[in-house]
């Protein structure tokens, strides 16, 4: 079964884009080997902000799925669109042939899917950067998770930190935040 692989870029202090939705403070080490990174992945998985932002989310040699409630898919040919019933369309698009999915973008895909257990690992790239507003990592609400720790480095030309984790399925040994 392919895995779904969250895999961004943040700020220390948590930030994932600007508050503008800025993301030039992202720094590309020249030690990041980004075409083997890509040949991992076959599909990028986005919400339909990250696709609007992207101009359309095309990555040669990759196809996109979109998960939207107000895109049509007659009206995007090239892309598939998830319109409704989410977590079916994605045990489908993970039971297909192919490499892993690349979860791209948005923190609100990533809550979303997050909270219904179908993120198998959080890839995250630690810019040495504090932005002081913008969009999180992860949006609140919802249940936390567990993750494992399976990979990391650091990137001394440009201080990034990549940290490499698995999503544990079981509840997370703690209380997020708020719960009751």
């Amino acid at each position: 079964m392919r895995r779904i692989r969250y895999s961004v870029a943040m700020s220390l202090d948590g930030y994932i884009a600007g508050p503008d939705g800025a993301t030039d403070w992202i720094t590309m080490d020249p030690d990041i080997d980004f075409e083997a990174y890509m040949g991992r992945f076959d599909t990028l998985l986005m919400g339909r902000r990250t696709f609007e932002v992207a101009g359309g989310g095309l990555m040669p040699g990759m196809r996109a799925v979109v998960v939207s409630r107000t895109l049509r898919q007659e009206d995007y040919p090239d892309i598939r669109i998830i319109g409704d019933r989410l977590e079916d369309a994605i045990a489908g698009l993970r039971a297909e042939p192919g490499k892993d999915i690349w979860l791209f973008g948005g923190s609100s895909l990533f809550r979303s899917l997050l909270d219904l257990g179908l993120v198998d690992e959080v890839e995250v790239a630690i810019i040495p950067v504090l932005l002081g507003a913008g969009k999180p990592l992860l949006l609140p609400c919802g249940e936390g998770a567990g993750l494992r720790l399976v990979g990391s480095r650091v990137y001394e030309k440009t201080g990034t930190v990549s940290l490499h984790y698995a999503v544990e399925k079981a509840a997370p040994p703690f209380a997020p935040a708020g719960a009751a």
